[in-house]
């Protein structure tokens, strides 16, 4: 019986889907008669099988636009008594079918017909035999953009109606593209270096709190279990309660954005020559550990951005900025501060996130009775939101194209944080396994910040860049899927495969699966549940057994008298594809091990 319903439900769903009315976005484009202000465009919503409009706007006729909204134009009488000559006329919507009023409009001499809707917009049905009489164009344009109209150009207006064709792919995903990509790559990078440095610290005996950052979190599987639930859970959640739980989402995205700003901009502004005077003595929360100024200041100003973010979050002119400004400095906080400790971990997480993306893309619309995703609803914000808000939780960059869609229904590309932070953890863990196990092909930040130059061969061998660039071929694999489909797309459907077969390609490649898999290069990292004994797995390289003493590359400081030299001070010259003591060369040692 579950089965039987099952299949009715599909069929059901396929039914609906055959039967839909077809309907396409268009535009008005609108100029005034006297000359006045340039012409604009305007959203309209036509059927096709009344009749198609021209995709330029040089083959549409600029016709005269006629106000006749104070009648419906449902029977003979409400014509005016010369027709609409030439003319195309604006009725209201209601009390006849569409049918009705265009066959008057066509009768009175109208070449097209704009029904004024307060309503949403809906696509103009009729039959088959009603689209062989019909012969002029029929389009619903909303009442908000009539009185725009009126108000921009006065009473005197002419109007042209015609269609243009959507492009492949607008040029902001180009924009997209770089913040993605970027994002991942200096996020990756800054997690693994941080993580290096913090070990070499925790052997100083001199960490006050100005050395001391936040400790990073080791994922678990019960993590991973309880994050999935909930993300789930949420989603359905805000699926059917949206318009009460998005202002929950704006306030978190605000604190926690602001927090990942400070993160990111606190270690610049410490290393700024000025501003390092200290809160007097006193015992207040937090303030009896004598902040420096700057710090609280830098505070102040970043919950101050997010503050006018969430004031002025609809301002489609440039509030996107702001926001993914934000969202940026959010997501290089979450993989800094959250760390896969091994490869399974890894795995683990990307593909059962996987199955979620696919899941609420592609098989919800069979599930509910609207036949929209989940996933895509929730992320553009369903159509019939009283509250029209979007959610904040992704990258977004208004479209350069002009074009229907654009203009009518989605005038942002969009790219979900998830879509960045899940493969970012991959390409951070990535980062820190190739440091611990201290390979020559993939040192090179070291020799880039030493005297010796970093060869293309080096760099295209470096498997940190491999996984960076697979983000960016799965990225790539998405925009084309994106616009071959021209539907939204579960960015983690080609992002995870990418990723994930790169790097267990590459690990098999060098013959590092073994510790790739269980992070074995991680010396001093405590027991995870996700590691095997000592015992049981593989060892790492000679040439990484001592990789914990010694400072990590660009770090350079002085201690007791005795020179710990990274290779920033240049005082020794680095040896391509070789690490470092941390004694000073003399006849009984040498400075490079290869």
């Amino acid at each position: 019986m579950a089965a039987a319903a099952a299949l009715a439900r599909l069929a059901a769903a396929f039914l609906l889907l055959a039967t839909q009315v077809a309907c396409e976005y268009g535009m008005v484009h609108v100029v005034s008669e006297t000359g006045g202000p340039r012409g604009k465009d305007y959203c309209i919503l036509y059927n096709p099988q009344w009749a198609h409009l021209p995709h330029d706007l040089s083959k549409a006729s600029l016709l005269q636009l006629r106000d006749w909204t104070a009648s419906v134009l449902c029977s003979p009488p409400d014509l005016p008594t010369k027709g609409f000559s030439n003319q195309i006329p604006l009725v209201a919507r209601g009390n006849c079918t569409f049918y009705e009023k265009v066959r008057l409009a066509q009768g009175g001499g109208a070449r097209g017909l704009l029904i004024v809707s307060k309503e949403t917009l809906v696509p103009p049905g009729g039959n088959k035999t009603q689209y062989e009489e019909i012969g002029i164009p029929v389009a619903l344009l909303s009442y908000k953009d009539m009185l725009d109209i009126f108000k921009n150009f006065g009473r005197a207006v002419r109007a042209a109606l015609y269609a243009p064709n959507e492009p492949m792919l607008d040029y902001n995903m180009v924009i997209i593209f770089v913040m993605a990509v970027g994002t991942v790559a200096l996020g990756g990078y800054w997690a693994g270096s941080r993580d290096v440095k913090k070990r070499y610290m925790k052997h100083k005996r001199d960490d006050g709190p100005e050395k001391q950052e936040d400790e990073a979190v080791d994922v678990t599987p019960v993590m991973i279990c309880v994050f999935v639930v909930m993300c789930c859970s949420m989603l359905v959640l805000l699926y059917y309660f949206y318009d009460q739980l998005v202002y929950v989402i704006i306030g978190i995205f605000c604190l926690s954005s602001s927090t990942g700003l400070y993160s990111c901009l606190a270690p610049l502004v410490q290393r700024l020559p000025f501003g390092r005077c200290r809160v007097p003595d006193n015992s207040l929360p937090y303030f009896h550990k004598r902040p420096r100024v700057s710090m609280l200041l830098l505070a102040l100003l970043c919950l101050a951005v997010s503050v006018v973010w969430g004031i002025f979050r609809n301002e489609d002119q440039w509030a996107w900025v702001l926001q993914d400004a934000l969202g940026v400095a959010f997501c290089l906080y979450m993989l800094k501060t959250i760390r896969l400790p091994t490869f399974k971990a890894c795995t683990l997480l990307l593909l059962v996130l996987f199955v979620y993306d696919v899941f609420f893309v592609f098989i919800t619309p069979f599930l509910t009775k609207s036949g929209n995703s989940i996933m895509v609803e929730v992320a553009t914000g369903p159509s019939d939101s009283a509250t029209h808000e979007k959610l904040p939780m992704v990258l977004k960059v208004p479209r350069l194209n002009a074009s229907p869609l654009a203009l009518c229904d989605r005038p942002f590309s969009l790219l979900g944080f998830g879509d960045i932070l899940v493969p970012g953890l991959l390409v951070a863990y990535c980062h820190r396994f190739d440091i611990q196990v201290q390979s020559s092909r993939v040192y090179f930040v070291a020799c880039t910040v030493g005297s010796q130059p970093l060869s293309l061969r080096s760099l295209l061998l470096s498997s940190r860049f491999f996984r960076t660039r697979a983000y960016g071929i799965g990225l790539l694999v998405t925009f084309m899927a994106l616009a071959l489909m021209q539907r939204g797309q579960p960015a983690l459907l080609y992002l995870v495969p990418c990723t994930l077969i790169t790097s267990c390609a590459l690990a098999l490649w060098r013959r590092e699966l073994g510790m790739f898999w269980t992070g074995s290069g991680f010396a001093d990292l405590p027991q995870s549940p996700w590691a095997p004994s000592s015992a049981d797995s593989p060892q790492p390289r000679k040439d990484s057994d001592t990789g914990l003493s010694q400072p990590p590359p660009g770090f350079s400081e002085r201690h007791d008298g005795n020179a710990a030299v990274g290779l920033a001070s240049g005082q020794w010259p680095p040896c391509r594809g070789t690490r470092l003591s941390t004694q000073p060369p003399d006849s009984s040692s040498e400075r490079c091990f290869h």
